[in-house]
């Protein structure tokens, strides 16, 4: 009997041994340098011959300077001012599926504002057995739940529509980030409010504001209410950050983010949806005979190449190649991921990182050896309910070209020899 630490030693020394005698072929393929007199390795260094930072050089960690083009980038024709606004978290240079707060997206209607946990007050009323509020202390006596969901706009990839518009991932699909929440589900809430008095569940409907000035009014069926949604208080461990909401937003899993109410304070249960702006002028779909559909919550499954792509060139030259990105959907967990070098013609499965997980973000990978051919990348994703992503011709068949909303269309990139990367269109 050979204990498990002799076969890791035989399997290592195989390795080596392997490695060794095939070192030139190794070589070539440029994963890494032969040894050399490099002065990084054989000369020392200024950080390796003196102390560094003690350890309250900065009580709150933040990233190193040599990560600084790290940030959220907006697009400054897009909107008229920066009040009610959007920018763009950079997908293209983190790895692994949860978004820092610090770099997650912004959307505000009319600003983000400061509001204090101590005033910070939450109503549900309606057809409720009693009439509740709730302070943010009221809120952590609950019982917990801790969830990861992404959050998409409904305008994600909208410019898009009509051709390639943006040149980097970032702006093309980067109104999206993936967060741990942790907070008490709305259930729980609404039940303590005491559902008895209303009746049958069916055809009705919770209409949720925020304290901001815009109020951002949305309805949503009760049936989802009680389902899954979030009272969060919390993201990836810390205070949600004042342009996410601070002290308290809503959670709704799958569905466009403009249903996510941030400074959330009020909870009616209603007979029927209000209709409100941004249910009937705003997040609806104009079809191709101008006529628009309403109630299309759902981010149906999507994914986004985000390595090799136009703000992540390949500077490494020839050889192995690391193709990455992200998926997700609002209708459950991804399965797989296709990947094409040819602009659909072919497809190979990716690698995913772990198994998908319901309404959050999977991270996949392909491994390849390039050599400097010509690619026409894309990815396709499906999800648990067999659904497959489009590609644009196939939804500009059922939406025309008037929509802004719910572009979930195959993204292509196109690198070049050297390595370059920029937007184009392979219907």
């Amino acid at each position: 009997m050979v204990d498990s630490s002799t076969k890791q030693g035989a399997s290592r020394r195989a390795f080596l041994k392997g490695a060794a005698a095939t070192g030139a072929a190794l070589g070539s393929v440029g994963a890494a340098k032969a040894a050399s007199d490099d002065p990084l390795i054989t000369e020392v260094q200024d950080w390796t011959s003196g102390l560094g930072d003690g350890v309250d050089a900065t009580p709150y960690g933040m990233p190193i300077e040599y990560e600084g083009d790290v940030v959220r980038r907006t697009v400054e024709w897009l909107t008229a001012d920066q009040i009610s606004s959007i920018n763009f978290t950079p997908i293209h240079a983190l790895d692994g599926t949860i978004t820092p707060q610090g770099c997650a997206f912004e959307r505000h209607h009319s600003g983000a504002i400061t509001l204090k946990k101590e005033d910070y007050r939450l109503m549900i009323n309606g057809l409720v057995d009693t009439p509740l509020v709730f302070t943010y202390e009221d809120l952590e006596r609950f019982p917990r739940v801790t969830q990861t969901f992404f959050l998409e706009c409904a305008a994600n990839t909208g410019m898009e529509w009509a051709g390639a518009q943006l040149n980097g991932s970032q702006y093309t699909h980067g109104m999206i980030h993936n967060m741990e929440y942790t907070g008490v589900t709305l259930r729980t809430l609404l039940e303590e409010a005491g559902l008895g008095a209303m009746g049958a569940i069916k055809d009705k409907w919770v209409y949720v504001e925020g304290a901001d000035a815009s109020s951002n009014g949305r309805s949503i069926p009760l049936e989802k209410a009680l389902d899954d949604c979030m009272i969060a208080f919390k993201a990836n461990g810390e205070a949600l950050r004042m342009e996410h909401g601070y002290p308290v937003r809503l959670v709704v899993p799958g569905w466009e983010g403009n249903m996510w109410v941030k400074w959330l304070r009020r909870i009616e249960i209603m007979d029927r949806p209000v209709e409100s702006r941004e249910e009937t002028s705003k997040y609806t779909d104009t079809l191709a005979d101008g006529t628009s559909r309403k109630w299309t919550w759902v981010m149906d499954a999507k994914s986004v190449i985000t390595s090799p792509s136009p703000q992540m060139p390949i500077k490494h030259g020839k050889g192995p190649l690391v193709i990455t990105g992200l998926a997700w959907s609002g209708r459950g967990a991804i399965t797989a991921v296709d990947v094409s070098l040819d602009g659909g013609v072919t497809w190979q499965e990716a690698r995913l990182a772990e198994p998908g997980k319901p309404m959050a973000m999977s991270r996949f990978y392909l491994d390849i050896n390039w050599q400097g051919e010509e690619m026409f990348l894309q990815s396709r994703a499906m999800d648990d309910t067999g659904y497959v992503q489009p590609t644009k011709t196939q939804l500009r068949e059922v939406r025309g070209l008037n929509s802004i909303y719910h572009n979930n269309c195959i993204q292509t990139w196109h690198v070049n020899a050297n390595g370059e990367a920029n937007n184009v269109e392979v219907s």
